[in-house]
């Protein structure tokens, strides 16, 4: 089978696609043909060495498709169930072995396309905006990257749950994209400074929360926006590390919180896992959730996809489709 390898860390061209033998469940696991194949920031990550992964390996960490196998022991899915997952390495790639309480079956009237497209992203989604910091009627958040895949999940997820969202974004477009999402306010970070912008829209009252994916360049400034006892959610570093960072700010900025939460400490648990999938395929499903699948790529041309993304050329999901 095909899938994409890396060998050693690198850019876009340390992505190579190669064949390597289809795997074979083992107890407790199961095979899925994959039908698409989501491509996130944390794959850039690993692929750069950021985020240290054994060499050589099969990127990609999400996917959806139908079971063709299972191993011994498995009860949660059979063969010819749709299903999709995230959190598990080797989702480059035509087939991929899954341990089988990571998976989840996909409702009628979803996609595997859109499945692929929602559970990493979604699902992070869903937890940062209902349970890193249970958003309600009244808070004002602040969501960086307000068009991207996260993003534009995040503002409607914040609107459905009461809040008021303020999105910064790059371009016109995406600024409009944004404020189709929910954000009330959108700000162009190319031509104004974000922090005076919220100070402005808040009347100076500031934020209960920033949901922060970008990192490096809007951190410090981030923090400046911020409530009394309000949370920095630092769930990304698009633009690069945040760097050393003295605790001792927190207190100066007015007793603030911090926080850097990864999915899988949210996912932890099957019980967790079905929760947050299944109300996110759900709202998918009504129509309450949207999403934006921006470009599907074959999987031979993941070098692109992964410079489309670095690039800031996406909107919404990109896929991969082997």
């Amino acid at each position: 089978m095909k899938a994409i390898r890396v060998h050693s860390p690198g850019g876009s061209e340390a992505l190579r696609y190669e064949d390597v033998p289809q795997p074979a469940p083992g107890a407790g696991q199961v095979l899925v043909k994959v039908e698409a194949a989501g491509v996130n920031f944390v794959d850039v990550y690993q692929r750069t060495g950021l985020y240290k992964v054994a060499l050589p390996f099969t990127l990609g960490q999400e996917a959806a498709g139908v079971v063709t196998a299972v191993g011994s022991g498995v009860s949660e899915v059979k063969v010819g169930d749709r299903v999709a997952y995230c959190h598990v390495m080797g989702a480059y790639a035509e087939y991929a072995v899954v341990p089988a309480d990571r998976i989840v079956r996909l409702p009628e009237g979803v996609s595997t396309q859109q499945g692929a497209a929602a559970m990493l992203q979604g699902m992070t989604a869903y937890y940062l905006a209902s349970a890193t910091y249970p958003l309600k009627p009244g808070d004002v958040c602040l969501v960086h990257a307000a068009a991207g895949g996260v993003g534009l999940l995040l503002c409607q997820i914040a609107q459905l749950r009461g809040a008021r969202v303020i999105g910064t974004v790059s371009t016109r477009a995406k600024a409009t994209l944004a404020r189709e999402a929910g954000a009330e306010d959108v700000i162009l970070y190319t031509e104004q400074d974000f922090e005076v912008e919220v100070k402005r829209l808040t009347q100076g009252a500031g934020l209960q929360v920033v949901y922060d994916s970008v990192g490096k360049t809007t951190f410090d400034k981030g923090l400046n926006c911020l409530a009394r006892r309000g949370l920095m959610v630092l769930y990304g570093q698009s633009s690069g590390p945040v760097g050393s960072f003295d605790p001792l700010l927190l207190s100066q900025k007015g007793s603030l919180f911090l926080t850097r939460p990864t999915l899988g400490d949210y996912i932890a648990t099957r019980a967790e896992l079905l929760e947050r999938a299944g109300e996110v395929l759900g709202w998918i499903k009504s129509g309450k959730l949207k999403l934006r699948i921006d470009h599907e790529f074959p999987l031979a041309q993941a070098a692109e996809a992964h410079r489309a993304l670095e690039g800031r050329k996406t909107t919404g999901k990109v896929l991969l489709i082997p």
